[in-house]
């Protein structure tokens, strides 16, 4: 059968055992889970479901054809719903850690940077996945497709995968952040919007032993007058929570940020009384004079305190990165096509999204190795032609030079589509009741 073997061999040897059979029959033993000698064991079930995947998510049928054997849709769909969801999670996370762990991947000021941020996608409208995901409101019932939130942590650098959390629709962001620091090592450097900027989740990093660069809120009060009093000192509106400490340069100050009163939802009264009372934390502010971006002024705060070691022009520069999350997410969402999805379960979606993790930071890994071979940023060689060379991949096929996109910067693009969408009326009613009210039409005719 084919498989994705020979071509992971050409590029990263060690990750190479973390699919062969011997691997996933162990694994799958481990877990408890029992299976017949048939045509679609573990292995070969898996497999398929990842060359699945490398094509778009294909159709059942069109699998066949792609490894040359004979099996029905529904024997596969069959097959992979027996396979164990922890099966795939511990196999995402295998692979991130090998990921982690190369030596290839650039480093800022010998930090690792991880990028979070959320977003979401669409899938099936069955009872299931509406119960437990939920929908988008100013839908008809009938209407609508339930539509599912995802966190997602990413190397900054090589932009593969480090995990992924799926939870139902209206959850935010920082309901479950902190499930994501054991992802990371001591040292590393959580870069974010300003969803996740709040005195609890700057807490929680410091007591993981990490970093943050994150955006300040907008309903954060900065202030960089020297010796400026705090909202605490004088009873009022308008003035800083934080008290003023020391003056770093210019819009460059240290200060402490206070425990706030009230826990968060996401959070357990015993969690958040381990919390300290305070924090020391660094603000900076600094102007964007391109003119391509919508934004004049970001403030920022980070835990990075050392002016002398990390600069407040190198924070500003790192946190232009942020951007870089929203493009990995493109290229997981879009190019793999995973923004609208086919299961009809909830414990299908979470295995269909995660071997969308899983293929995302497979062909990662061919960038990272054609980008040292090109010497270039991994970010610069294409993602799309990457997961191109992985679809014919045979055990005589070596890697090529990939196409290296330019550097763009201030680079001005619209978001607006060109192309208009058909002239068809919208949905207003269940599918069901439209074709009785067609048929009656009919008849009456």
């Amino acid at each position: 059968m084919v498989t994705i073997l020979p071509a992971l061999r050409q590029v990263r040897e060690d990750l190479v055992g973390l699919l062969d059979r011997t691997a996933v029959e162990q694994l799958c033993r481990e877990l408890g889970y029992v299976w017949r000698d048939r045509q679609l064991d573990p292995y070969t079930t898996l497999h398929l479901f990842i060359l699945q995947v490398l094509n778009q998510n294909t159709a059942m049928t069109h699998l066949p054809h792609l490894v040359g054997e004979r099996f029905t849709a529904s024997a596969y769909c069959q097959a992979r719903q027996r396979l164990p969801l922890e099966l795939f999670e511990k196999l995402v996370d295998g692979f991130a850690r090998g990921l982690g762990r190369s030596d290839d991947i650039p480093r800022w000021h010998g930090h690792r940077v991880a990028l979070m941020d959320g977003s979401g996608f669409s899938m099936p409208d069955t009872a299931e996945l509406r119960a437990y995901f939920g929908q988008p409101g100013g839908q008809k019932p009938g209407c609508g497709f339930p539509v599912a939130h995802m966190l997602a942590l990413l190397d900054a650098e090589a932009g593969f995968l480090r995990d992924v959390v799926i939870s139902p629709l209206r959850t935010h962001d920082m309901a479950h952040a902190a499930d994501l620091h054991p992802k990371l090592s001591a040292g590393d450097i959580v870069v974010a919007d300003r969803g996740f900027c709040s005195y609890v989740h700057l807490a929680l990093i410091s007591q993981a032993n990490l970093h943050a660069v994150f955006r300040v809120h907008q309903k954060q009060i900065v202030s960089f007058h020297p010796h400026r009093p705090s909202a605490q000192e004088i009873l009022g509106t308008g003035q800083p929570n934080s008290r003023w400490v020391k003056r770093l340069g210019k819009r460059d100050q240290l200060v402490e940020w206070h425990k706030p009163q009230t826990c968060p939802k996401w959070m357990t009264a015993e969690q958040f009384g381990q919390l300290p009372k305070s924090l020391l934390v660094r603000e900076l502010k600094w102007r964007i004079r391109e003119t391509s971006c919508r934004v004049r002024e970001v403030t920022l705060v980070t835990t990075l305190l050392d002016p002398q070691r990390y600069p407040a022009a190198d924070i500003a520069e790192l946190y232009r990165l942020r951007w870089q999350v929203e493009v990995d997410l493109r290229d997981l969402k879009i190019t793999l096509g995973m923004d609208v999805l086919k299961g009809h379960k909830v414990e299908t979606v979470t295995k269909e999204v995660l071997v969308f993790a899983l293929v995302h930071n497979l062909v990662r890994l061919v960038t990272l190795k054609a980008a040292r071979r090109q010497r270039v940023r991994p970010h610069r060689i294409s993602f799309i032609d990457a997961l191109r060379w992985f679809h014919p991949a045979k055990p005589d096929t070596v890697l090529p030079d990939l196409v290296v996109n330019p550097e763009r910067p201030g680079r001005i693009e619209p978001r607006c589509i060109k192309r208009r969408p058909k002239h068809y009326a919208r949905l207003t009613r269940p599918r069901d009741e439209i074709r009785k009210y067609l048929k009656r039409r009919r008849d009456a005719a």
